[in-house]
């Protein structure tokens, strides 16, 4: 892969305690590591390839710990703008239904292209239905197409309507068949090692749309392998927190636990309404948290306790969620979300700045397991991104505190990302598809799946 050179940067900003910030910094990398970090006289002059970064911050790549890329197809439906998380989904879950194998694919390329371009260098994804001749390779062909480092989540759905579950029976899978897919995509996709670009983790959907019997065999079965992970919603919303009490007698969080799905290789997605108990038993299980402010905003779900999570120990980390529920995948503009929303909870000192950035790199990097991202500093992945400060949206902050524009103003995007140690966006343009013709294809194909279903009466506004 050879060797890269980042030089003339305004500030490198490390995420390492004992380096700092450098003004003036360099970044040296070799192959898929770096190797150097630190004042130009320091590194050497010449590389393979050379990034002059004047005028920008240069930083560890974000990390997307949740996401649902195939709703990028949905977003703004009809019907769908004004509902509460359960009216939302079942709304939607016929439109899914109608995805194919080309679907999946371009609605995911079209999720990583905009997460690349908004300094996004790892990320998750949710699916949780793989209707028609769909399939977890199509998302694996887009993520080696387009460059971005990818834990793929083998989600699924087993509980439909007509056994108590909240989803239509004509988008679930039988759960023998679920376990099946879940062992072959280990088996095919997965890579446990340092600075893999490819990991799977086993992602049973929800407690309302799945039985406890599968929760069971899906932890198992996950733990009989190196590096799987485990995900899930756990307690996003009120109506969630209503249905387990009633079918189950118990809340959420503890149901969760009572099944197995707790420990440093678990991370929930929302987790709103938790409790300070269970944030203390999250926290001594070492389970991990997706915080996604915006969806949780948009829904009208609630604001997560993340000042009590990280006060207690909770890992913690950041995830755009469905983009039919944000409806964005931009992962800077969450991350200031998440500030902002700490804030309305508790105050303007609720979560600073720097707690803010740390979130989307190295809470998120902890809360996948991923001890080589999250950070700039020798021997750390090579994933760098640069954002220009001398833009209109950062006069006179950029002079002040680069960290502080980058997180209470607005990035439009990243001028460069580096992602495993190859350039992906360069000048601000992505280099690995042609996003001209993937918006046209996507918008053929949203298009084709949303006109099936016209909104329902029950959902049309008065």
């Amino acid at each position: 892969m050879g060797t890269l050179l980042i030089k003339n940067a305004q500030t490198v900003i490390t995420n390492d305690d004992a380096i700092g910030q450098i003004s003036g910094g360099a970044v040296f990398i070799r192959d898929h590591v770096i190797e150097k970090i630190g004042l130009p006289d320091d590194l050497p002059a010449k590389a393979d390839t050379v990034i002059n970064a004047a005028g920008m911050a240069v930083m560890p790549g974000l990390i997307n710990t949740h996401h649902h890329y195939y709703q990028t197809l949905t977003r703004a439906v009809p019907g769908a703008q004004d509902q509460e998380l359960f009216d939302w989904l079942v709304r939607l879950y016929p439109i899914w239904g109608e995805m194919d194998a080309e679907a999946v694919y371009t609605s995911t390329l079209t999720a990583m292209a905009e997460l690349i371009l908004s300094g996004c260098t790892t990320s998750s994804d949710h699916l949780y239905l793989i209707p028609n001749d769909s399939s977890f390779d199509d998302q694996v062909r887009a993520a080696q197409k387009i460059g971005l480092r990818f834990h793929l989540t083998r989600g699924s759905m087993s509980l439909g309507r007509s056994k108590g579950g909240l989803p239509p029976d004509s988008v679930v899978q039988e759960e023998e068949e679920i376990l099946k897919d879940c062992q072959r995509v280990i088996e095919t996709w997965h890579d446990p090692e340092p600075f893999s670009m490819l990991r799977v983790a086993l992602a049973p959907c929800s407690p309302f749309s799945v039985t406890q019997d599968l929760l069971r065999q899906a932890a198992r079965l996950a733990r009989s392998y190196q590096g799987v992970m485990l995900h899930t919603h756990v307690a996003e919303t009120r109506d969630e927190q209503t249905f387990c009490e009633q079918k189950f007698g118990i809340r959420p969080a503890p149901l969760m636990q009572s099944l197995g799905w707790t420990g440093p290789d678990v991370w929930w997605a929302h987790s709103i309404f938790v409790n300070s108990d269970e944030i203390r038993m999250m926290a001594e299980t070492g389970t991990g948290v997706a915080h996604c402010p915006s969806s949780n905003m948009r829904l009208g779900s609630g604001i997560c306790p993340v000042r009590e999570m990280l006060d207690a120990g909770v890992k913690v980390g950041i995830g755009v969620d469905g983009s039919a529920s944000n409806d964005s995948s931009h992962l800077f503009t969450e991350t200031r979300n998440a500030l902002l929303l700490q804030r309305v909870k508790g105050g303007a000192a609720a979560l600073s700045v720097e707690e803010a950035f740390r979130l989307a790199t190295l809470g998120s990097a902890q809360v996948l397991g991923r001890n080589e991202l999250g950070m700039l500093a020798p021997g750390k992945a090579a994933d760098v991104i640069g954002v220009r400060l001398d833009t209109l949206s950062m006069a006179g902050a950029a002079v002040h505190d680069p960290l502080g524009a980058l997180l209470l103003c607005t990035v439009q995007g990243v001028d460069f990302s580096v992602i495993n140690g190859q350039v992906v966006v360069q000048n601000g343009k992505l280099l690995t598809v042609d996003l001209e013709e993937l918006i046209d294809q996507h918008n053929r194909i949203a298009r084709k799946i949303v006109q099936k279903h016209p909104i329902p009466e029950r959902f049309k506004l008065v």
